[in-house]
């Protein structure tokens, strides 16, 4: 049987997998496998065929992280700034948080989301867990969801053998996640669809779970307006409590545990959707405010998507390294000062 070849990169590719697998880091890694069989082939193969990856690799399981540490090591570098000596430290706390709503007459922020992605400590991470495995995921954590009580308390719906009005409202609220995406298909997260996926939300529509997505879950607090202090609250109380009912993949030099190299540390991303139809005229200088406070710039349908009427969707690019309360503050600090420049420019 042939050996895999070294994959061959576009001339327009810019990911960071094309950046650091050099033919000695692959050469290296080739011929290994995980415990649970997870191979390089396996973790670069949504970068290979999708050409315009930022990334480009996507993690099996918790040893992939080590076993394949030569080539996601660099790349963790590279987009955290965070080196293999460094270390995460966990920290999540409501009460270390003051963040005074930086809209008060919601004149720019249309909606604030906070959530962060976990998964389960025994098992492997999405694009290498069998059929049998993400059923059982969805059979352990379902029970603790519906648990849940007070603003928390709500409903699970599986995605296998919805009914039509349940879709039809899911999409409505924007709720209902699709089958992924090309850059997810080609990382195996599609695979027996829609079977052991669904979605959890509280009555008020203000906390929501997507089972078996991206990560096993995708835990969300959201509400209209910006009230970001709001939001984290909620989302704290809720992890609080499923943490202390469910265990989660954690490890000690790289935080919480995802598929995605990006989303290590925290696993968070806090975003608001804002309205900046004058420094949509001047990028450049919206690209400054948000360099500078760590944030990231997608359109309002997430990413690989383009803004409409002025709307973006900015949140955090740190989530390695540094604390939750970090991640939001520096949401929270360059929305302020995004607001204060369309002002000046009206």
């Amino acid at each position: 049987m042939n050996s895999p070849r070294f994959p061959i990169f576009s001339d327009s590719s810019t990911s960071l997998l094309k950046k650091y697998l050099t033919r000695e880091v692959f050469e290296s890694l080739i011929h290994l496998k995980t415990s649970n069989g997870y191979t390089l082939m396996q973790a670069i193969n949504s970068g290979v065929a999708n050409q315009d990856s930022h990334i480009g690799i996507y993690a099996g399981d918790a040893e992939s992280y080590a076993l394949y540490s030569a080539i996601f090591n660099p790349i963790i570098r590279d987009y955290h700034g965070f080196g293999e000596n460094d270390s995460h430290v966990k920290r999540i706390s409501s009460e270390e948080l003051l963040c005074i709503d930086p809209d008060p007459d919601n004149q720019y922020i249309l909606s604030t989301r906070i959530r962060v992605g976990r998964n389960v400590t025994d098992m492997p991470l999405g694009p290498a867990v069998t059929d049998a495995q993400r059923n059982q995921i969805e059979n352990r954590i379902v029970p603790v969801l519906e648990s849940l009580n007070g603003e928390l308390s709500g409903h699970y719906y599986p995605l296998a053998g919805m009914n039509s009005g349940d879709r039809l409202r899911l999409v409505e609220d924007h709720f209902l996640f699709k089958q992924g995406d090309r850059f997810l298909e080609a990382a195996g997260l599609n695979r027996n669809w829609p079977h052991g996926r669904g979605i959890y939300h509280n009555h008020d529509k203000t906390f929501l779970v997507w089972i078996n997505e991206e990560d096993q879950m995708r835990i969300i607090s959201m509400e209209q307006g910006g009230s970001i202090q709001s939001v984290f609250n909620r989302l704290f109380k809720a992890v609080n409590f499923l943490e202390s009912e469910v265990s989660f993949l954690y490890d000690k030099r790289l935080g919480y545990l995802t598929s995605c190299p990006t989303n290590l540390g925290t696993a968070m991303r806090a975003s608001v959707h804002i309205c900046l139809p004058l420094l949509a005229k001047n990028m450049k200088r919206l690209q400054e405010i948000t360099d500078h406070y760590h944030l990231q710039i997608r359109g309002i349908h997430g990413e690989h998507s383009d803004s409409e009427g002025g709307v973006f969707d900015i949140s955090n690019r740190r989530r390695l390294g540094v604390s939750d309360i970090e991640c939001v503050t520096d949401l929270h600090s360059g929305v302020q000062a995004l607001i204060e420049e369309e002002q000046k420019n009206s």
